[in-house]
């Protein structure tokens, strides 16, 4: 099968939606990929890359076509409304002159913003070939929690555009499980919904702790609470320095931190402010490659997201990756996230916000032996191979198109 990937974000950014193309390419399909210039989290084009820059590229034998876009820049305000608006307008525009051929199957892969749709459906309509959405997050739940747009009438033209899209959708792939009460609300029908969780890529395996991590990264002593990842106002680090400040006598106790993001500039200050220059460490950004060698350097793993409806319903992706690698986990949040945690065994939940519950999750944590955190770590590979596993779910994915492929679609409003 010719399949057309359109997704704002690809390689080298990191997103799953990577490992997705290159699983559809092993299992025999010609993939090309329609995406903008790298420049996510830092809101800068990647070296090398520019407005007009590399234009075309080769991904591991899948070609890539860019189009231009603004960069994010800070992430806020109109900015970043430039950059989502920009990506939508330049693929609708290029799409058609650059994606030639006929395509099998349009696949989008959506984050954020919904309006990476737009070029997608365009194409189905050129292309007749059936459209897979893979809703990785829910709009215009999303605006609404980041309380960017409170505008009645934008919210409402917002979720005009949803329902939109939804219905020009011929399969709806949920993130998580309880994605689908909202998908439905909008109007696309149940039988259109399929739940397909993230996954974690390859190289998230377990590794013994002789492993080694570079000399010139500093490992704190002690019992290391690691965290991967965004640094971002969705990932609650305020409730991390909070119960960092609660533990401080227990000096034994190190919060290490490997990512980047919005909030790295005050997380620096603030870890100053706080005079926790002893306890939490910033360790940089590293190629996602890496990360189960840091991990098995970990005591426990701790994932955090902030308290709110629309995070109840998410799953969020370094879960996954967490229990691949065989580490016990400590998750402040609720919900879904909440509910996979405790089902797989593989660690301690404790409620979003809540500096002191976190505090106490730490030294329930530490309070175990080696032997129960190892026990709960093959839990949660146990769980993770029956759930989540990659070539489980591209299978399923396999299957999915195989059904669809070659389907003539449905014309606006049938569905």
């Amino acid at each position: 099968m010719r399949i057309l990937v359109v997704t704002q974000y690809f390689w080298p950014e990191n997103f799953k939606v990577n490992d997705l193309v290159l699983g559809l390419q092993e299992k025999g399909h010609e993939v090309v990929v329609l995406t903008g210039k790298p420049n996510y989290p830092s809101g800068r084009f990647f070296d090398g890359y520019g407005f007009w820059k590399k234009a075309t590229e080769n991904y591991r034998g899948v070609r890539v076509l860019r189009v231009p876009l603004i960069p994010r820049g800070t992430g806020s305000g109109i900015r970043l409304l430039l950059n989502y608006v920009s990506f939508c307008l330049s693929a609708s525009v290029a799409a058609p002159l650059r994606c030639r051929g006929a395509f099998d199957l349009i696949f989008v892969y959506e984050p954020s913003p919904i309006t990476v749709g737009f070029p997608a459906v365009l194409m189905k309509k050129i292309k007749r070939a059936p459209l897979f959405f893979w809703i990785q997050d829910l709009w215009p739940e999303s605006l609404m929690e980041a309380g960017s747009v409170r505008s009645p009438r934008i919210l409402d033209y917002v979720a005009k555009g949803v329902r939109y899209l939804y219905r020009n959708s011929d399969l709806l792939l949920a993130q998580s499980l309880r994605f689908r009460e909202s998908i439905e609300a909008f109007g696309a029908p149940p039988d259109k919904i399929v739940y397909y969780p993230n996954w974690a890529e390859s190289y998230y395996r377990p590794l013994n702790t002789a492993s080694s991590v570079s000399e010139s990264i500093q490992m704190p002593e002690g019992f290391k609470i690691m965290f991967a990842g965004n640094f971002g106002a969705a990932q609650d680090i305020r409730t991390i320095l909070d119960a960092a400040g609660e533990l401080r006598e227990h000096s034994d106790i190190q919060w290490v931190f490997l990512g980047d993001g919005r909030m790295r500039g005050w997380l620096e200050q603030e870890i100053v402010n706080r005079g926790l220059q002893q306890s939490v460490h910033l360790l940089g950004r590293f190629p996602p490659e890496r990360m189960p060698d840091f991990f098995a350097k970990a005591d426990a793993l701790l994932v955090t997201l902030k308290k709110s409806p629309l995070f109840n319903l998410t799953i969020p992706s370094k879960l996954q990756s967490y229990l691949a690698c065989g580490r016990p986990v400590i998750a402040a949040l609720d919900g879904e996230g909440a509910r996979i945690l405790r089902d797989s065994g593989g660690g301690i939940v404790c409620p979003a916000e809540s500096p002191t519950a976190l505090a106490a999750a730490a030294l329930q944590m530490k309070a175990l032996s080696v032997e129960e955190r190892l026990a709960m770590g093959e839990s949660g590979i146990a769980y993770y191979r029956a759930h989540f596993e990659r070539n489980m779910l591209i299978d399923k994915l396999d299957g999915w198109i195989g059904d669809y492929a070659g389907r003539k679609p449905a014309a606006e409003g049938e569905n």
